[in-house]
């Protein structure tokens, strides 16, 4: 039943509670804008409790320990296995204990409204919210509405899935206890990163990738080194194999994977890490002639092709699926809302506030293996397939002497893709240990385009990694 004592108009509605949607509405309300925010699970969303924050605190004392366990005076004293009550401790308390009463209490901070409940499209700025007790109630959008529900994990549709209780992303951040066999069926970001966390805490890791290589994605040599890492840690990594079916014959019992090269594989669980589906299938799409289930096109400023009022942030648009990435173009989203709600032009160029083009052409991601592997940009393939004429610099990282002082034995690669036409950065990807924090600045050189003859001037410290900056410069000058 519509309690029609809980409708009511807003400047914006925002749906989804999750980074995006926080940021959303955090810029609405500096501008001074009514705001609502529907939020069916946790206020903090998908980053908080079950991607980002638990799973780099999962991550984060293994690569301490790799690290620590390459130098010279400190490796015998982290020989032993990790403390697995500690670690997962250490990711619960990272996660809240899945518990949002922090983030709702930002949320009031700000001024913004929290309806708890299910919110859906019923037409043109209007969101109906059925709340958990079965009551709903109707929002109006003076201005906008921003659908930002992210996306979710993809399980296929193999004979005895349903009865196999895989992992998704979600199980394998969250887990309880350490699984003594794991199968991981799919070789991205998720897949390497559980690989490395799981394998650490002492599960036997098999990873099932269909292509050639794990982190298809990235520059070639960074999943190389990533899987040689894994492989010496005792992962064992099978390539060009898929997963035919699955089954648990008893409740708790372990599953037997079939793979379509004849062979099968047992473990006591599987994740399956392939790929995101966007959630707006039950979100009313089609009551604003949107298809449900769908992507949403969005333009620079994150408003849906073809509409003045409805806007799509984070990743049910597609663009760049990353917490970072949808935090991003919320900042841009609201900042476009808040200029046209009071009838002023919305910056869109290449360089407006309004616009975000930085989904184009400088997305930067770290994967927090052991070795990292980070990325801002396009890789030398995807510049050659866009039509630009490159050359691509390598540099091996151990040649630079701060990579030395940072871990005996160390391994790692950096690569910029060099425009020729232009003399500007079109990619970086570096590899190793410790390189994450490498990452921003690459991301400025590609964000900014900036020169390779002022990239010069920016001198890096001695003896740091960043030193590779100044041996890919000489490199690239010869």
């Amino acid at each position: 039943m519509t309690d029609p004592s809980l409708n009511a108009e807003y400047d914006v509605v925002v749906i989804g509670a999750g980074p995006v949607g926080e940021n959303v509405a955090d810029r609405a309300r500096a501008a001074g804008l009514s705001t609502a925010v529907v939020e069916s699970e946790l206020v903090g969303g998908e980053c908080s409790y079950w991607a980002c924050m638990p799973s780099k605190a999962l991550l984060r004392p293994v690569v301490a320990r790799a690290d620590a366990r390459r130098v010279p005076g400190l490796a015998d004293s982290v020989r032993g296995p990790l403390d697995t009550a500690a670690v997962l401790a250490h990711r619960d308390a990272y996660a809240s204990h899945w518990k949002d009463d922090g983030q709702v209490a930002w949320l009031e901070g700000i001024g913004a409204d929290l309806h708890r409940g299910r919110g859906r499209l019923t037409g043109e700025r209007t969101v109906l919210v059925t709340a958990p007790d079965g009551t709903e109630h109707r929002l109006t959008a003076r201005h906008a509405v921003a659908v930002c529900t992210g996306s979710r994990a993809v399980v296929p549709d193999l004979p005895g899935i349903d009865g196999a209780r895989p992992w998704t992303s979600r199980e394998a951040t969250s887990a309880k206890k350490v699984p003594g066999r794991l199968v991981i069926v799919g070789g991205g970001v998720v897949g390497v990163e559980m690989a490395t966390v799981w394998q650490a805490l002492g599960a036997r890791v098999t990873m099932l990738v269909r292509g050639t290589g794990i982190l298809p994605r990235m520059e070639p040599f960074a999943g190389e080194l990533v899987a040689r890492a894994l492989t010496e840690a005792g992962a064992d990594i099978r390539t060009g194999v898929s997963a035919t079916s699955v089954r648990r014959t008893v409740p708790d019992g372990p599953v037997l994977v079939e793979l379509d090269d004849g062979t099968s594989v047992e473990a006591d669980e599987i994740l399956f890490a392939t790929g995101r589906a966007p959630r707006t299938d039950d979100l009313g799409l089609e009551t604003v002639g949107l298809e449900p289930g769908s992507w949403l096109t969005v333009d620079d400023s994150c408003r849906v092709d073809g509409t003045t009022w409805l806007y799509a942030v984070g990743d049910v648009n597609h663009r760049a699926l990353l917490t970072h990435q949808g935090k991003y173009q919320a900042r841009v989203a609201g900042a476009a809302i808040a200029a046209r709600a009071t009838g002023a032009p919305a910056r869109t160029g290449p360089w407006g506030a309004h616009a975000a083009t930085a989904d184009h052409a400088a997305v930067p991601q770290v994967v927090f293996t052991d070795p990292e592997a980070a990325s801002v940009g396009l890789t030398l393939a995807e510049a050659e397939r866009a039509g630009h004429r490159v050359r691509a610099v390598d540099q091996d990282l151990a040649a630079v002497a701060g990579a030395g002082l940072y871990a005996e034995g160390y391994r790692g690669r950096a690569r910029m893709v060099v425009d020729l036409d232009r003399e500007i950065l079109l990619g970086v990807t570096f590899v190793g240990p410790g390189i994450g924090e490498l990452l921003h600045s690459a991301t400025v050189a590609v964000a900014g385009e900036v020169p390779i003859d002022r990239l010069w001037h920016a001198v890096p410290a001695y003896p740091t990694i960043s030193e590779v900056w100044l041996r890919l410069l000489e490199a690239y000058r010869g």
